[in-house]
Parts: structure tokens; sequence; C-alpha cells
């Protein structure tokens, strides 16, 4: 009898360790990027890691989300603009970015009523709240007040996104080790913040319209005001202004003995050129997608779930980067990287060529594969040229010259999308014409390739060291433009007015 109830009891006992065993899994699955977040607050300041999530993830992930489909929509059938002139003032509101030196410089060497970050904060959520404000309540605004509001909002995007930059480039110059996991932080936030804003976004703009949509773009602005009456910094009220114009022209010196260096110029040059030739034609995608003739007439609410499950590839690219690929040398990941987003963009011409439809593939669901791939594969090819970036900036300058790199790589952006922007204009793909749009994409998908032949100026080193020679690291005490108390920048806990305490 009792040999009988051991053996009904075994299986018992199985279960109950697979049960268990199923059980830490699911915890390990949750806890393990916990520990991962409590390790960065940790070892940089829970500070630095809150200021990374409210930019990255708010300002420009949930954001940047609702303005990319409100702003399509609005110029579609608010401003009824071809997609060609669609790219070309996109192009122009992203002129903020390409001075980002400015920025950085100004936040590096200029304070504000003794202030180095507080009042750059403040300035951009300032900005950033009036423009969506302006763009919400005008009734009839002219394309070219549209054009201008739109680009100071841009502005204030920027210079908050200079603002944490620095503070990017300076842990990862004293945390070798954890350049990428910072980088991957950034990435997390921004894609995460975006799945939730493009969840809600076709929403919106099927309920309120695109001008509404620009009236919640207030709150983010406003959420960067916040941080700038929250940052806790010392105050320097006898800052000698009259020494500005001369840390100005170090600053500049050093950031062009910095550019000179092979060792920097060389892969700045591949940044510029595999973003320059990697054409933007997403307007024109954009439009054939909500043509009711030629496209297949995706609804508002359809474009934003389409753009939220596309940004759960980002996400996945991001964790894949983490997680597998941060480890490995910088040309080797980039060749793959590179080769694999030129080859994604062949799901684009499928589509188009309604090959999809001949295989019995329904439209919504081949697109929400495409754009999940597309955002995969684009994740995965900036994380490495991000992070790299944040190798080449020499002490005392960080924020400046990361600021440098990124206006470069910006620069590339803008190229890529004027020149789209030129190329659909040639192909003659209208609001209404999209004969030649399946070119458009096959062009755009071999000039995707070519960054290949320039992987060379790209160094073969491991990403956990350090890339720029020896004599430029050791020049700090001749370049240094912020004092050491501007160094160590944390937010003020709003916990901490209620009950007194901070955390650690």
């Amino acid at each position: 009898m009792m040999v009988e109830e051991e053996e009904h009891l075994k299986p018992c006992g199985g279960e109950i360790v697979e049960e268990n065993e199923a059980k830490r899994g699911c915890c390990d699955a949750v806890c393990t990027p916990i520990q991962w977040f409590k390790m960065l607050c940790r070892e940089m300041h829970w500070s630095f890691v809150l200021g990374v999530v409210v930019v990255y993830g708010i300002s420009q992930g949930f954001g940047g989300a609702l303005y990319r489909v409100g702003t399509e929509y609005y110029m579609k059938d608010v401003q009824k603009v071809q997609p060609s002139q669609a790219q070309f003032y996109q192009g122009i509101t992203s002129i903020p970015w390409l001075v980002k030196p400015l920025w950085g410089l100004l936040t590096d060497v200029l304070p504000i009523f003794g202030y180095r970050r507080r009042p750059y904060f403040i300035v951009a959520g300032s900005i950033g709240v009036i423009a969506m404000l302006v763009l919400s309540f005008h009734e009839k605004l002219h394309i070219a007040l549209a054009i201008l509001a739109l680009t100071v909002g841009s502005a204030g995007v920027a210079v908050a996104d200079v603002t944490i930059d620095a503070c990017v480039a300076q842990n990862s110059i004293n945390h070798h080790s954890l350049a990428a996991d910072m980088q991957s932080l950034c990435a997390l936030s921004s894609s995460i913040g975006a799945l939730l804003g493009f969840s809600i976004s076709g929403i919106f703009v099927h309920l309120i319209g695109p001008k509404g949509v620009y009236g919640l773009l207030a709150i983010p602005s406003g959420l960067v005001f916040l941080i700038g009456t929250l940052l806790k910094e010392p105050h320097s009220p006898n800052f000698a202004y009259t020494q500005v114009n001369q840390k100005f022209i170090d600053a500049g010196k050093s950031m062009w003995k910095t550019l000179k260096c092979p060792d920097v110029w060389r892969p700045s040059l591949y940044m510029y050129s595999s973003l320059a030739l990697s054409l933007n034609i997403l307007d024109g995608m954009f439009y054939w997608y909500t043509d009711s003739t030629s496209g297949p007439s995706f609804s508002q609410e359809n474009v934003g779930y389409i753009f939220s499950i596309g940004s759960v590839g980002s996400i996945l690219g991001a964790v894949l980067y983490q997680y597998v690929l941060k480890d490995h040398p910088f040309r080797d990941l980039l060749f793959w990287t590179q080769l694999l987003y030129g080859l994604s963009g062949m799901l684009d011409l499928m589509l188009v060529l309604r090959l999809n439809l001949r295989f019995g593939v329904p439209d919504y669901f081949f697109v929400v594969i495409d754009e999940s791939v597309s955002q995969m594969t684009g994740r995965l090819k900036w994380m490495p040229l991000l992070v790299l970036s944040s190798k080449l900036c020499p002490p005392g300058i960080e924020g400046t010259f990361f600021a440098l790199l990124m206006s470069i790589d910006n620069v590339g952006l803008l190229s890529a999308t004027w020149g789209g922007g030129v190329l659909l204009h040639v192909l003659k793909v209208t609001r209404t014409q999209f004969d030649n749009l399946w070119l458009a994409i096959l062009i755009r998908n071999l000039l995707r390739l070519t960054p290949l032949c320039l992987l060379f100026l790209v160094p073969r080193v491991d990403p956990n060291s350090s890339i720029l020679p020896t004599e430029i690291l050791s020049a700090k005490e001749d370049i240094e433009i912020e004092t050491p108390e501007a160094e160590n920048i944390e937010l003020v806990s709003l916990v901490g007015r209620v009950d007194g305490r901070y955390p650690n």
C-alpha cells in the first residue's frame, strides 16, 4: 500500500519541480532587467538614469511617435502637400539637430544665472510648449509659419537631447565597460516610449485630428521644463563671463584637433556615408499606405498600430544588441547589420509589387512584419554607431564633441531625407501616382549596400576598449571646460520633497 502511495506521489513531485522551474524562469525574466536597471543606478547615480528615461523615453520616444504620425497626416490632410515636398519640409524641421555642437558649447561654457544645465532644460521645455500650442490652436496656419513652429519645437527637443547626451558621453569615458549598457538604456527607453506612443497615435489622430495631437505634445515639453526646475547642480554666481569667448575658441581648437586625428575622422566619415546613402522615402510609402486606389488604404488607427508593432522590433534589436552583440568588434558587427539593413528593404519592394497577395499574405500582416524587421535591423545598425561615437569623445568636451558627432550623423540623415525627396520627385511619385514607387525602393535598397565598401574606415577594436590615442586622452587638463562640481548632476527627488529623504 505504501509503495502504491509513493508511486502516486512521484509524478506529483515531478510536476511540482517543473512548476517551480517555470516560476523561476518567469521571475528571472522579470528580475534580470530590474537588476540591470538597479546596477546602472548604483554605478552612475539614479538621477542620470532618470534623466535618460525622461528625455529619451517620454520626450523623444513617446512624443516622437505622436509627432511622426500627427505630422504625416498634418502634411497630407491639412496642408495637402506632395510626398517630395513633405520630405523637404521634414529636412527643414531637422535643422536644429544639425547645430547640436552649438547647443553643446552653450551648455558647457555659458552658464545662465550661475547654472549650466537647469536653464537649458527650462528654455527647451518652454519653446516646445509654445510651438505645439500654436500649431494646435491656430485655425489656418500658413505652411511657412507651420514649418517655423515645427522647427522651433524640434529645437526644444534638440537642446534637451544635447544636455543629456553630455552626461551619456561623460559616463562612457568614466565607465568604459558600461558604454554599451548606457546606449542600451537610451535605446530601450526610446523604443518603449515609441511603442506606447504609436499604440495610441492613430486613435488620437482619428478622434482629435493631427492638430489636437500637437496639443498633446505640449505635455512632454512640459515635463522637460519640469526637469529644469528639479535639476540639482552647484550654483556659480561668480562665473567669469569675460572668458566665454576664449573658452569657445579653446573648445573649437580642441574639437578640430581631435577631428583631424585619423582614428576619429575615418569612422566619422563612415557614419555619415552609411546614413546619407540610405535614402529616406518614408513619406512616399506613407502616402501609398493610405491611398484607396493603388495602396492598401490603411486607416489612421491601423497606421498607428503598424508603427507600434514595428517599434517592438526596435526593442528586440536593442535587447539583441545588449545581450548578444555588444562585445563584438565594430567592423564585423557593422558589416552584418548593414547587410541585413539593405536586404530587409526588399520586403517593401514585395509589398508595393503586391507579391504578398500572390502568396496569400494579407497586406496588414505583411506590413507589420515589414515594419518590425525594418525597425529591428535599423536599431541593430544604429546601436554600434552610437557606442562608437561615445568612444571618440575626448575628456573635458565630451558633451560638445558627442554633439558634433551626432550633428554629423544628422547631416547624413538630412542628406538621406532630401535625397529621397529628390528621388520621389524625379520618378514622379505624387499624392495619387505611385507607378514608379517600386523603382525608388529598389534604388534605395541598392544604395543601402554601398557603405559595405567603406568599412575599412572603421577600427576593428573591441567596444570595451579605448579608441582615442594617448596624446588626446592625456590632454584633459588643457581642454577642461567644466568645473568639477558641474559634473555631478543630479535631480531633486519628488519623494524627497515630501518625506525629506533622498534615495542613493
